[in-house]
C-alpha cells in the first residue's frame, strides 16, 4: 500500500478533471502539491465521454490538447433529433475519449509537472486546527489512516456526496440527475453515426438518449434523466423520481433505428453502468476556512446536456487561482473564499440558463419546433452552434421571445 506524505503545500482530493487541473495549476505555480483518488489508474468512470468547446479550451490552457485529441476521436457536429424522427446537425468542435483515458492523461500531465500521486487513498475527514481551520485531511489506505498536514485542502471528489458529508459541506444529498450507459464495438456503424446523436421524445421519462462514437468502432450509448430527485418522498425529502433507467434504456433502443441497431448487430463490452449527476453548482457549499471545493462536487454539471468535463477543468483551474492568489497578494482565508465563490457565482447565469433549457426535456415538443425550423433556416442553426459554443444563450432558444424568433427575426 502506498504511504502518502505527512505534509504538503495543498491537498487535492479526486483525480478527476478538476482535480488533476487544480493540481497541474498549483503545480505550475510553485506549489508542492499532493494529488489522491480512491481508485488506482487509469479506472472507468461512468460519462457519456464527449469533449465539448469548453473543454477544448481548458486542454489548451493545461497544455494537454494535442495529447488529447492524438487518442480522441474528433466529430464534426451534434445531430439533434427529434421526436417526430427530425434531425438537425450542429456544427460545432467536438471529439469523444473515453474517461478512462481521458483522466489519465490528466492525471500524468499533472505528475510531469511536478505534482505528488497517492492511490487508493479515500478522504475521511478534514483536519482542523485551534482556529477550527482546515490544516489537511485523514486519508484512509487499505485498512490503515493516515493524517496528511496541508496550507489547503481541494475536495473535486464528484457527484458521491461522501466526502461532502465529511467535511460538512454537503447540502443536499440526493443527485441532480442520473445517467446510465454501456459501449458497444460495432465497426459497421462507422458510415451510420458520424457525429454526436441526441433523441429527445415524450417516452424517455423528461430525460433524453445519446449515441457517441468513440475511437475504434466503439459507441457509447446511454440515457440521462434531469432532476431524477425533485420528487418529495415522505418527510418531504428529495426522493427518484418514478423512472426506471433501464427501462428508458430499452424505450430508447425501440425508438431509435440506429440505437436498436447497434445494439442488435454489436458486441455489448461489459455491463449497463450507471452513475450520479451534480448539477447546477448547486447542493453544496463552496468552501470553509481552509479547503475549497470544485469540479463536480460543487455542481459544476450542466442540466439540459449533462456535460460537465469542460466546466468542471474550469473551476479546477480557478480554485488553483484563488489560492495562488491568496499566497501572492497575501489574501486572508476569508478573502480568499469570498473571491472564489464569487467567482464560481460569476458562472451561475450560465448554468441557469441550461436549467432554462431543460424545459427540452420536460417538453419534447420544443424540440420538434425548434429542431423543425433550424433544418429551414440557416440563421437558427447558427445560433445553435453559438451555444455549443458558449457564446449563445442555450435559454433564449425556449423562451417566449425566442419561440418568436424561430419564426419571425427578432432584433
Amino acid at each position: 500500500m502506498p504511504t502518502p506524505p505527512a505534509s504538503c503545500d495543498v491537498l487535492v482530493v479526486g483525480a478527476g478533471p478538476a482535480g488533476s487541473a487544480c493540481a497541474q495549476q498549483l503545480a505550475r505555480a510553485g506549489f508542492k502539491p499532493l494529488l489522491v483518488d480512491q481508485h488506482e489508474f487509469p479506472r472507468d468512470k461512468v460519462c457519456g465521454d464527449a469533449l465539448i468547446p469548453d473543454a477544448h479550451t481548458a486542454f489548451g490552457r493545461m497544455g494537454v490538447y494535442q495529447e488529447v485529441m492524438k487518442h480522441a476521436l474528433r466529430l464534426p457536429h451534434l445531430a439533434c433529433i427529434a421526436p417526430s424522427g427530425g434531425r438537425v446537425d450542429v456544427p460545432g468542435r467536438l471529439a469523444v475519449l473515453p474517461r478512462a483515458k481521458l483522466d489519465d492523461i490528466l492525471r500524468r500531465a499533472a505528475m510531469d509537472d511536478g505534482v505528488q500521486w497517492c492511490a487508493p487513498a479515500r478522504f475521511e475527514a478534514p483536519l482542523v486546527d485551534g482556529q477550527q481551520r482546515v490544516c489537511g485531511a485523514r486519508l484512509k489506505i487499505g485498512e490503515q489512516s493516515h493524517d496528511v498536514q496541508a496550507q489547503w485542502v481541494v475536495l473535486a471528489t464528484g457527484a458521491v456526496p461522501a466526502a461532502l458529508m465529511a467535511a460538512g459541506l454537503c447540502e443536499r444529498r440526493t443527485p441532480s440527475g442520473v445517467a446510465m450507459r454501456t459501449y458497444v464495438r460495432n465497426p459497421k456503424m462507422k458510415d451510420r453515426i458520424s457525429g454526436l446523436e441526441v433523441l429527445w421524445h415524450k417516452k424517455l421519462s423528461k430525460g433524453y438518449g445519446w449515441i457517441f462514437p468513440c475511437p475504434g468502432g466503439i459507441y457509447n450509448i446511454g440515457v440521462g434523466l434531469a432532476h431524477s430527485h425533485d420528487a418529495k418522498g415522505d418527510g418531504g425529502r428529495e426522493a427518484m423520481a418514478e423512472a426506471n433507467l433501464h427501462q428508458m434504456f430499452e424505450r430508447f433502443c425501440a425508438l431509435y433505428p440506429l440505437a436498436q441497431e447497434l445494439m442488435a448487430s454489436g458486441e455489448q463490452l461489459g455491463p449497463m453502468k450507471g452513475a450520479p449527476l451534480r448539477c447546477s453548482l448547486d447542493g453544496a457549499r463552496f468552501s470553509r476556512p481552509g479547503l475549497l471545493v470544485t469540479g463536480e462536487a460543487a455542481g459544476s454539471t450542466y442540466a439540459f446536456t449533462g456535460e460537465g468535463i469542460g466546466k468542471a477543468l474550469e473551476t479546477g483551474i480557478l480554485a488553483a487561482e484563488t489560492i495562488t492568489a491568496a499566497r501572492d497578494t497575501m489574501l486572508t482565508d476569508a478573502q480568499a473564499r469570498a473571491q472564489y465563490e464569487a467567482e464560481l457565482l460569476e458562472l451561475k447565469p450560465r448554468f441557469d440558463l441550461y436549467e432554462r433549457a431543460n424545459e427540452v426535456n420536460n417538453h419534447p415538443w420544443l424540440a420538434n419546433l425548434v429542431i423543425s425550423r433550424a433544418q429551414k433556416s440557416p440563421r437558427i442553426l447558427r445560433r445553435m452552434s453559438a451555444v455549443l459554443e458558449e457564446k449563445g444563450n442555450p435559454g433564449n432558444l425556449i423562451s417566449v421571445r425566442g419561440i418568436l424568433r424561430l419564426f419571425i427575426p427578432i432584433p
